[in-house]
């Protein structure tokens, strides 16, 4: 990929596209909480960027929600492939 971007999303289809090719990159953040305003969500935002930036710069997809953080590397695969 030419360009290093970070996709900041509420929709899940970014992670569906991701599982399915298998790329490792872009990065993509998506968040699921009810309220997405930057109000709400601006400081779990910062929160998983700065402690999740070296994954962020190879390559990861991270949920936030109000609970947690997780974090998968890419590129994902299905747990069951292979057999």
């Amino acid at each position: 990929m030419a360009n290093d971007f970070l996709v900041l999303t509420h929709d899940l289809d970014f992670g569906s596209i991701l599982a399915a090719t298998h790329n490792d990159k872009p990065s993509v953040i998506q968040i699921r909480m009810g309220d997405v305003s930057p109000d709400s969500s601006a400081g779990l935002v910062i929160s998983a960027v700065q402690k999740l930036a070296v994954e962020l710069e190879k390559g990861a997809l991270v949920t936030i929600d109000l609970n947690k953080t997780r974090c998968r590397i890419l590129p994902l695969f299905n747990d069951t492939h292979g057999a």
